[in-house]
């Protein structure tokens, strides 16, 4: 056994620009069945990997989408923010923070595999991707909370 694997470290190679995003069901904070790929027919979607529910990055992330979410929906984007927390862990911290947007409780780690978004113990790597038409258009294999909504920002300019 590898010391990657002895500590929990699920490392699968990261999604290319270019690919087909992954049309993954999981179920959102809610216990509801959720198809990726029915957010991708209905136009760009962000999908964002944080580490846990309610914790200070993630909150600071989850905010920052939050008060940008009118700006974000009027340029056409949804958001699924994935985590590998239960479904109630991710319900109470869209409750409690007021999010507009789906959390995805990915407890068994299958979209961040399939996304190839690398978890440690549990803990998806802060990580975003763009679709557009059912490809990945952007990622940020090291989002940053503080600076992600301008990362985005930014993205979607160069979209046409």
């Amino acid at each position: 056994m590898s010391l990657f694997a002895f500590l929990g470290l699920k490392n699968a190679a990261a999604i290319e620009i270019g690919a087909a995003a992954p049309t993954v069901n999981a179920i959102d904070e809610t216990g509801q069945a959720l198809h990726f790929s029915d957010y991708y027919s209905k136009g760009v979607t962000l999908v964002y990997f944080y580490p846990k529910a309610d914790t200070p990055g993630c909150t600071t992330e989850a905010c920052s989408l939050r008060d940008s979410f009118e700006g974000l929906k009027a340029r056409g984007v949804q958001i699924l923010g994935v985590s590998e927390d239960k479904p109630e862990a991710q319900k109470k911290f869209r409750e409690k923070y007021h999010l507009p947007f789906v959390l995805v409780a990915d407890a068994d780690g299958a979209v961040a595999k399939a996304f190839g978004v690398p978890t440690f113990l549990g803990f998806a790597k802060r990580q975003s991707f763009l679709i557009k038409d059912g490809k990945i258009v952007w990622r940020d294999l090291s989002v940053s909370p503080a600076t992600h909504v301008a990362e985005i920002n930014k993205a979607l300019d160069t979209l046409k």
